[in-house]
């Protein structure tokens, strides 16, 4: 809170979704992988290939979390609010556990 309250800026709480990249050998690979991060409730998962044939297998969480704290130096939210931010963060980074 010290220094959010020092803050002359604009602050934001942000959570990023889990991103874990694999290199696959062979498309089939990336794809039995798709399906299962899919199934285990990755939804924005997705295979890209590169121009020399490099075979990417990206698993995405869907959690994230981006909120406005202050703006132009003013703290525009309490710190219960705040407190109740990081609790949802904290549950969103177990999920992705």
């Amino acid at each position: 809170m010290t220094a959010l309250e020092k803050a002359t800026g604009d602050v934001v709480f942000k959570f990023e979704p889990f991103i874990l990249h694999v290199l696959c050998q062979e498309l089939q690979d990336a794809q039995l992988l798709h399906a299962a991060a899919i199934d285990a409730g990755f939804r924005n998962s997705g295979i890209t290939v590169g121009r020399g044939g490099k075979i990417m297998m990206a698993v995405r969480s869907t959690h994230c979390l981006e909120v406005p704290l202050s703006h132009k130096g003013k703290l525009m939210v309490s710190e219960e609010y705040i407190e109740f931010l990081i609790h949802i963060a904290n549950r969103k980074m177990e999920e992705n556990t």
